[in-house]
């Protein structure tokens, strides 16, 4: 498998964005083609990043593509962060809300019915979750070093889950919410989610005007955690629509598009 090509930023974003914006980097492992904060890693000493769809490699559990291939490429994916992280987190998203918090687990995997949301203080765990458009949202209490990872699609936001993943990941790590840091990763971008009124009004809170409308989640997720008390927001320059060449996209694909994994952790010393 060839390298990963490092993709371009995209354009302005539709909506005010509240946060600045950081450009994921690629790691150079052919094996297992992704992107990395790097500010995360030199920072706060945390592993953040996302698989890409370079090769065909889709990670997505719940799909029509042979069970085999797919689990061919989870080994691939589990070989490249050992033994720096013996445990690995995952959840059959349902675009709810429910955020578990993890502690004392064993080495192997933890898949969980359910759960759109992840976060843990130990050390040597891997979170990760499947997206395709919808927004990972990374969470990090770098001074108790605890961290949270989230999978925020509309209904998600709507619902608060990333009220519910910072209230978790405070109260457990026992850190104050302004010493919390925040990354919205690759996910479809304002300009290319269309969505209906009801899906506005829910999303904004107030009447939408009928008809279509695009939405930027990543705009709003940065707006409600500037008011949950953060301080520090950083949001992805990229869109998995306007590259569906390097990212798999849900919307821009009708639907039959593979899935990518973002993962965040705390690597064993």
């Amino acid at each position: 498998m060839d390298a990963e090509p490092a993709p371009g930023p995209i354009a302005a974003q539709r909506g005010p964005l509240a946060a600045g914006l950081v450009i994921e980097g690629p790691v150079g492992d052919a094996t297992v083609p992704r992107l990395e904060l790097g500010e995360w890693a030199n920072r706060y000493g945390l592993v953040a990043g996302i698989t890409t769809r370079h090769g065909g490699f889709s990670l997505g559990l719940w799909s029509e593509e042979a069970t085999g291939a797919v689990m061919t490429r989870w080994r691939a994916f589990r070989k490249a962060f050992e033994p720096r992280f013996p445990t690995l987190v995952l959840g059959h998203q349902v675009h709810g809300t429910d955020v578990r918090w993890h502690e004392a687990l064993p080495a192997g995997w933890l898949v969980l019915d359910g759960v759109d949301g992840h976060a843990t203080g130990q050390s040597g765990v891997l979170l990760a979750i499947t997206v395709a458009d919808c927004i990972p949202v990374y969470l990090a209490a770098p001074e108790r070093g605890a961290i949270a990872l989230l999978h925020a699609g509309w209904r998600g936001v709507a619902g608060g889950v990333l009220e519910h993943g910072v209230e978790i990941l405070a109260e457990r790590s026992g850190t104050a919410r302004r010493n919390i840091v925040m990354h919205c990763g690759i996910g479809i971008c304002g300009n290319c989610y269309e969505v209906g009124y009801e899906v506005a009004e829910k999303l904004n809170g107030r009447p939408g005007a009928a008809g279509q409308s695009f939405v930027d989640l990543r705009s709003i997720l940065a707006a409600r955690a500037v008011n949950l008390g953060i301080r520090e927001v950083t949001i992805s320059t990229y869109c998995t629509a306007h590259h569906q060449d390097r990212f798999f996209s849900h919307r821009a694909s009708g639907g039959r598009d593979g899935r990518m994994v973002a993962y965040l952790g705390r690597p064993l010393a």
